[in-house]
């Protein structure tokens, strides 16, 4: 039995059934390309029949060079009819697609109760539906649908329908845990009951009702199916599909089948964000393989082991499925977490200084008071140069005032910001759509005249929470905001009892992260004395 796998991608027709997943033509498209280039075998496009937008893409993607082959979704016929006039198959073998999958019932409950007409005229509808699209030169794959459901309640039904799909000439017989509810150990038995009586390639297509979608999918493949149908980030409807980014480096990594090539699998982890990206999905930080937080180590044993050897507390390298390893300094850090991040930013710290427990101490009085450095990597940096005597102090603030007026126009914020540049007092006024913005905008622009590039960083997105809620108004709160200059990204954190002044204190950390850069550029391009830039350490 061979040990390859061919993956079936069903993201933009599946996946596109979960809620809050919605995904324009042009999305899609771009997607497409993006699973292309990982190495999937298919990609199921969506249903031309069903809408306008997947006939646009299908359109559009027919005149890209796919190493994929497109497919195309529909159901068999409608009963009692005849395939040359069921407008949905009609589209389907027009779509340009060089494959078709055709979903159809298995579960004699479901021939009864949704399609209400008989078993015999159910095989009939798959046999003349899947010859169809044969005949109109298109490979054809048959969703079982409700498979294990149905062969549970009629099994002699349920493989009577498989008999027809391949009688009708599919490629790929697909069993579908349709409701998801089936179970790994019933999944195994079946599949091989099923790979013993029929004759035919076999793929597994599940669901995640129970949590055990990826579960399933691999007894599915040890019980000798060898086509995978699944989606990225498990997208899909109720509780999503099989979960690919999980499924690929499962096969890949832990069971020895080939799916895609090494450095395909290597580019797992930026697909992933990336179609969370387009589909406006928040990515759960701590999804296995591609998640932010998959390979990041928090306890400080956990740090000093991995400092000796990764594999002590990593399954497998990051590297793999294009991830990274991450140290996270918490209230929980020991002195290896400090040791490593210090040297992670090209920080040249001695493990035998107390400087190091002196960090520890303050981090942990610092997320005592609510700060948290786990979402905060900029504030940190700046935090641990500091500390170490390696950052330099390109302005100093002296005081800002806010002033917030109601008017007949609406509201209107300005700031005052009163800074020192190098020994040089710079007072600059600004609006702003609310005061953040207002104190954002007098910022930069006292900033501007001495650090023009200034003008390419940007606000990505601002996160307040209440801490201690008890206290109403006046709780603490603590602000974290993200910033990108479109090349890198970076994090800050503020916290008060204040909301302007817990978002001022991040504004200024982004501000000063982003322009420890920039010197440190000048520094290496110029020979400028240090001194004569009015640039001091801390």
């Amino acid at each position: 039995m061979t040990n390859s796998i061919t993956i079936f991608d069903t993201t933009l027709r599946d996946g596109t059934q979960g809620e809050g997943i919605s995904l324009t033509a042009e999305d899609k498209v771009k997607i497409a390309l993006k699973l292309d280039s990982l190495g999937v075998h298919y990609i199921e496009g969506g249903n031309p029949g069903s809408n306008g937008k997947d006939i646009e893409f299908f359109r559009r993607i027919r005149q890209m060079n796919l190493t994929s082959k497109l497919t195309a979704f529909g159901s068999t016929r409608r009963k009692n009819s005849v395939c040359e006039q069921d407008i949905n198959l009609k589209h389907l073998t027009e779509s340009g697609a060089q494959a078709a999958t055709l979903v159809g019932k298995t579960w004699d409950f479901h021939v009864h109760t949704a399609l209400q007409t008989t078993l015999e005229e159910n095989l009939a509808m798959i046999q003349e539906s899947l010859a169809y699209v044969r005949s109109r030169g298109m490979e054809a794959l048959f969703d079982a649908e409700h498979f294990f459901d149905g062969y549970k309640a009629n099994p002699d039904y349920a493989l009577a329908t498989l008999a027809k799909a391949k009688e009708a000439g599919a490629e790929w017989i697909v069993l579908c845990d349709t409701n998801g509810g089936t179970l790994p150990t019933e999944i195994h038995e079946i599949v091989s009951r099923v790979v013993s009586a029929i004759d035919a390639p076999i793929g597994i297509h599940t669901h995640n009702d129970c949590e055990l979608a990826v579960a399933n999918t691999l007894a599915a493949v040890a019980a000798g199916a060898r086509q995978v149908q699944g989606t990225i980030n498990g997208y899909g409807e109720r509780c999503g599909n099989a979960n690919l980014c999980s499924i690929l480096p499962n096969l890949q990594l832990k069971m020895g089948y080939r799916a895609v090539r090494d450095d395909q699998l290597k580019m797992l982890t930026s697909v992933a964000r990336y179609v969370s990206e387009l589909a406006n999905a928040h990515l759960p930080v701590n999804q296995p393989y591609v998640g932010n937080a998959a390979f990041a180590h928090k306890g400080g044993i956990h740090v000093s082991a991995i400092l000796k050897d990764s594999k002590t507390y990593e399954h497998i390298p990051p590297e793999l499925v294009g991830n990274k390893q991450r140290v996270l300094v918490s209230e929980l850090a020991g002195q290896s977490n400090i040791l490593s991040k210090a040297q992670e930013i090209g920080l040249d710290v001695n493990a035998e200084q107390l400087k190091s427990r002196e960090v520890i101490d303050r981090i942990k009085e610092l997320e005592h008071q609510g700060y948290q450095f786990e979402g905060a990597d900029a504030s940190l940096e700046l935090l641990l140069r500091d500390a170490y005597g390696d950052t330099q102090q390109v302005f100093t603030v002296e005081s800002f005032k806010m002033i917030v007026e109601k008017t007949a126009a609406g509201m209107l914020s300005e700031a005052i910001v009163k800074i020192n540049v190098g020994g040089q007092q710079v007072y600059t006024v600004a609006e702003g759509n609310g005061p953040v913005n207002a104190l954002d905008n007098a910022l930069r622009k006292a900033l501007v005249q001495f650090y023009p590039d200034i003008n390419h960083i940007h606000l990505t997105d601002y996160k307040v929470r209440v801490l201690g809620g008890k206290d109403a108004t006046a709780a603490k709160v603590r602000v974290l905001m993200e910033s990108t200059d479109f090349k890198d990204t970076w994090n800050t954190v503020g916290v008060s009892s204040n909301v302007i002044e817990a978002s001022w204190e991040a504004l200024v950390d982004s501000i000063r992260y982003a322009l420890l850069g920039m010197v440190k550029k000048n520094d290496v391009e110029s020979e400028t004395p240090r001194e004569s830039l009015g640039l001091v350490n801390f």
